[in-house]
């Protein structure tokens, strides 16, 4: 635990300007210490303590304003910018060197059971009050806007934003407009009643057909 500590201090100094050192991080970083809750509780609930778990978790989130449940499992270098906020969920996964800003939620939709909270990979970032929702997955080095809902997956190296999320930029490319557009898509229902409507249409040209060729014989 030690040595993730250390790590997880380093992986602040090094994305921190402000950070001026190391006593500075431990001391002062309520992200780190979330972190350091975190281990504990972790431990606490992968050796069956289930109680305890809870217990320095909530402790946790009194003392420092971030909740993180006992089982999310996280990497290394997780950066918890400020933090005031951030909410975790149960089955939520996070990579290495995660980059994460006041206000973030990785949160379920309550209609999953299982895994139903976010896996986001290594080197991603989620801004400021963006909320993340659901099994979904944040590719590598993705990147989150600021105030953005995440309802479905983000690729590697993708930039998202909006409510709900859209992908702008795919790899350091803009993503072309005509693939953003979620408001004038083809309605599925509208469509399948144009087909039933051009099938009717057919069919009572046939019937019309056979009445006339009826009526001839007829005559």
């Amino acid at each position: 635990m030690f040595k993730s500590i250390r790590e997880d201090i380093d992986s602040i100094r090094e994305r921190d300007p402000a950070a001026r050192s190391r006593t500075e991080v431990l001391l002062l970083y309520s992200g780190l210490h979330a972190l350091i809750y975190h281990r504990i509780a972790n431990w606490f609930y992968r050796h069956k303590m289930l109680f305890l778990a809870r217990w320095v978790s909530q402790s946790s989130r009194f003392l420092t304003g971030i909740e993180i449940h006992p089982a999310v499992k996280i990497g290394k270098g997780l950066f918890i910018d400020h933090g005031s906020g951030v909410v975790i969920g149960e089955t939520a996964e996070i990579g290495d060197y995660v980059t994460l800003y006041q206000g973030v939620t990785l949160g379920g939709t309550g209609k999953e059971k299982g895994k139903r909270h976010p896996t986001i990979c290594d080197y991603a970032m989620v801004g400021s009050g963006a909320r993340v929702l659901g099994p979904v997955v944040i590719g590598a080095r993705a990147k989150i806007a600021a105030g953005a809902v995440v309802l479905d997956d983000v690729p590697d190296d993708a930039t998202a934003v909006g409510v709900p999320a859209r992908v702008v930029r795919l790899a350091g490319k803009k993503v072309e407009s005509q693939q953003l557009d979620q408001i004038h898509m083809p309605d599925p229902v509208s469509l399948e009643l144009c087909k039933l409507q051009a099938e009717f249409d057919r069919l009572k040209g046939e019937l019309d057909a056979c009445r006339a060729k009826n009526s001839k014989t007829g005559e």
